[in-house]
């Protein structure tokens, strides 16, 4: 039986992350493009202290601090960090990156003005304590940017049957359909951490590379992946 929810996978190609070699990883940068698209309509990232949560190489760190945002990136797999802090080296950026989860964040209260957490919701251990974590380090005000997956039958077939079995846009076991989150659970677990929950789009394919690598964008249903954004709300 195939292992989920196998967070290994990404120490086990840190070493290829920004090589371009490995198509599942190449669609986890593709996306980056269409979460920002939607995330960039939110807020101004010029001299924000942004928190990547759940960075893995360092795709969407890269491309906040490209924004002029003050960028650091914390996840728990720690091969990838390697490779996110060599990349950055290279290209001269002043990215800090952390190895930690977000049940446990090493960060003072406050220390963020946002904090970004894509792909990674469905995932953790503990999704309030991770909803918590996030509220205590935002600055009143501070805004909170995810994206996660739908728990349902449809995005069970779509994620899992088609992406992971059928279409290998990712490993085998990566999600564990019964982590997936319905955006009212969602909400609710906001809510308990002091978060108010603002709107909820979807994302999913939008187009083709001339590699045959999907683009991602926002689209109107929820049923699948979606985004969404919560504020704490100033004293």
């Amino acid at each position: 039986m195939t292992a989920r929810n196998d967070l290994t996978i990404y120490d086990a190609v840190a070493e290829d992350w920004w090589s371009d070699d490995i198509r599942w990883v190449r669609t986890l940068k593709n996306m980056v493009p269409g979460r920002l698209g939607w995330f960039d309509r939110q807020i101004d990232w010029t001299g924000k202290r942004v928190l990547d949560l759940g960075c893995a190489g360092g795709f969407m760190a890269e491309a906040l601090d490209d924004r002029g945002a003050r960028v650091t990136g914390i996840d728990p797999a720690s091969g990838a960090i390697a490779a996110a802090r060599a990349h950055a080296a290279e290209g001269g950026r002043q990215i800090a990156y952390d190895v930690g989860v977000g049940e446990a964040l090493p960060y003072d209260d406050g220390a963020f003005d946002a904090v970004v957490c894509v792909d990674v919701l469905e995932h953790v251990t503990d999704l309030q304590q991770v909803l918590a974590e996030v509220a205590r380090v935002l600055v009143p005000g501070g805004l909170f940017l995810f994206d996660t997956i739908n728990r349902n039958a449809v995005a069970r077939l779509a994620v899992i049957t088609m992406a992971e079995d059928v279409l290998r846009l990712l490993p085998r076991g990566t999600h564990d359909p019964a982590m997936f989150i319905r955006p009212g659970e969602l909400r609710q677990g906001l809510a308990r951490a002091g978060l108010v929950a603002g709107r909820f789009t979807g994302l999913g394919p939008r187009g083709m590379t001339r590699r045959g690598d999907f683009t991602f964008g926002r689209l109107p249903g929820t049923v699948i992946i979606y985004m969404g954004t919560a504020r704490k709300p100033e004293i």
